[in-house]
């Protein structure tokens, strides 16, 4: 128990460590007079810029879908799902290609209307915090319409017919009824969306936007000042956990209760005509924008890398991610147990403390854990090395910070929320009168969760396992800044081809990525379905 609160705790603890190291007044004047605070403002501009597209996206559609009948309506429930497989830098990967000069759109703008040039024709600049805002709100609004969608169902359905008899029509019942009592689902998607878009590096990137988070990367990397870089990820860190905290602030307050009724009683809105068309259009949009095409575009410049040279150079970074992704899933399912079964077995101050850190991983950007975590991992690593070489005379290097272990260490922290969280729900759907059976009849605390426990679990861990397995395929921030040296993710394959504006050659792995990705879609359709 000791022992897995000091894992999960040492990289934060280290960065506080770390940024108490030294102070560059140099460094801090330069950035402090040149891109500092113009990259806080760009950074707080995207996130607004994404919150409020999101919300827009998810609430219109969740609402649509949940309570309006129209064309292809059944469909629309699980496409509008669909952009949860993209990682936003494949996203802005495949718009960056699809917008280009030479690509599908702007050639088509040329063969209609006869232009050769682009001093011809106007077209819009798409490499600015605008167009990235876009193109992430497109992939990450099926957050916010999940948690939109769940909340507009299960609002019963007497509360929409008393509002009907009050004469209210469709717009007002969603404005003044519906549209509050979902504000506390609302919050927790535009929240998980944020956390999205604070721990993007590729996307920013690929758009010519600076953030908070390509700032520690630039600063730590390109300037060579690690110190600095910590201070600026501890103050990331602060922001990040503010915001957590104004988040469960703000819903406090919130809780909705309702009896009685059921989802099946609920009348749906018939649209007819020209309503039912627009319904439809408006659920196509984002599915077009935030699926289809990027997929379309990826899929044809990979059919083309497969035709002509194979599937050879992408063998070692599909193994590379294959194995990293299975460790780490282990690590965090495992861990997610224990601290699942202490939180309903033996609940106390301290269990709670640990979960509650723990909980802290997934809202960390990847950036900031992997600088909390090279200092503890490198320390050890010279301690160590000290230690071999002065009693044996044996050089082991950096067996620790210089290898895949930093990988999966910094993608268990990372993930660890999600792990936990799957089996926390499954604990929550058990009697605790199965442990109490099992000790009347001599078994011990851990006899029972193996012998009892986790066959009920399974499912629930199983789904955990899936939801860490495929974030770690997508993971790319921490993975860029720990992977060892020549050892390539598909995502970092992705990343540096879109540097290199090498599209052909990013276009498989992305579209492999993408297919990993459709898993837990599946599952959330399978569950959708139950």
């Amino acid at each position: 128990m000791f022992l897995c609160f000091c894992l999960v705790a040492l990289p934060f603890l280290a960065l506080f460590a770390l940024s108490f190291g030294g102070f560059d007044s140099e460094l801090w004047q330069h950035l402090h007079k040149t891109i500092l605070w113009p990259t806080v403002f760009e950074t707080l501009l995207l996130m607004v810029s994404v919150g409020i597209l999101v919300t827009v996206f998810g609430v219109s559609t969740a609402w649509l879908v949940a309570t309006c009948s129209f064309p292809a309506r059944s469909i629309f429930v699980f496409a509008l799902l669909l952009p949860l497989a993209l990682p936003t830098y494949i996203s802005a990967f495949a718009y960056i290609e699809f917008l280009g000069f030479t690509g599908p759109l702007q050639s088509f703008i040329r063969d209609v209307f006869g232009f050769k040039t682009l001093r011809e024709y106007w077209f819009p600049d798409y490499r600015t915090i605008y167009g990235a805002a876009f193109v992430m709100s497109v992939v990450l609004y099926p957050y916010v319409y999940l948690t939109s969608r769940a909340s507009f169902s299960m609002q019963t359905a007497s509360v929409f017919d008393a509002s009907r008899t009050l004469g209210s029509s469709p717009v007002k019942l969603f404005f003044k009824v519906a549209l509050p009592m979902a504000r506390p689902a609302i919050i927790i998607g535009v929240a998980l969306s944020l956390m999205e878009t604070v721990n993007d590096i590729g996307a920013v990137e690929f758009f010519g936007v600076k953030t908070l988070t390509t700032l520690v990367y630039d600063v730590w990397f390109n300037r060579s000042s690690l110190g600095t870089a910590s201070q600026l990820a501890v103050s990331f860190l602060i922001l990040i956990v503010f915001l957590l905290w104004f988040e469960r602030h703000a819903r406090r307050k919130s809780r909705l209760y309702q009896k009685g009724g059921k989802i099946e009683n609920l009348r749906p809105f018939q649209l007819k005509g020209l309503k039912a068309w627009c319904a439809f259009l408006w659920c196509l949009f984002p599915v077009l924008l935030g699926f289809v095409i990027p997929v379309s575009v990826l899929a044809e410049s990979a059919f083309h890398t497969v035709f002509f040279e194979g599937v050879a150079s992408l063998k070692s970074p599909i193994l590379n991610s294959l194995l990293l992704s299975g460790l780490a899933m282990v690590s965090a399912v495992s861990i997610g147990l224990f601290f699942a079964y202490l939180t309903h077995m033996m609940p106390n101050p301290i269990t709670s403390f640990m979960v509650r850190l723990a909980s802290l991983g997934y809202a960390i950007p990847g950036v900031v854990l992997a600088v909390g975590i090279l200092m503890p991992l490198a320390t050890f690593d010279n301690w160590f090395d000290d230690l071999m070489r002065a009693n044996f005379d044996i050089k082991t290097g950096l067996i620790f910070s210089g290898t895949v272990f930093a990988l999966v260490y910094a993608y268990t922290i990372r993930f660890l929320p999600m792990a936990y969280g799957a089996c926390d729900t499954g604990f929550e759907r058990l009697s605790p009168n199965y442990g109490f059976a099992a000790r009347t009849l001599g078994r011990t605390e851990w006899a029972t969760l193996r012998a009892i426990y986790l066959p009920l679990l399974r499912p629930s861990v199983m789904t955990g396992a899936l939801l860490v397995f495929v974030d770690c395929m997508k993971e790319l921030p921490a993975t860029l800044l720990l992977r060892p040296f020549n050892y390539e993710t598909l995502a970092t394959r992705v990343y540096d081809s879109a540097s290199l504006e090498i599209f052909e050659d990013g276009a498989l792995p992305a579209l492999a990525i993408i297919v990993t990705g459709l898993l837990p879609v599946l599952l959330l359709v399978r569950q959708n379905k139950a």
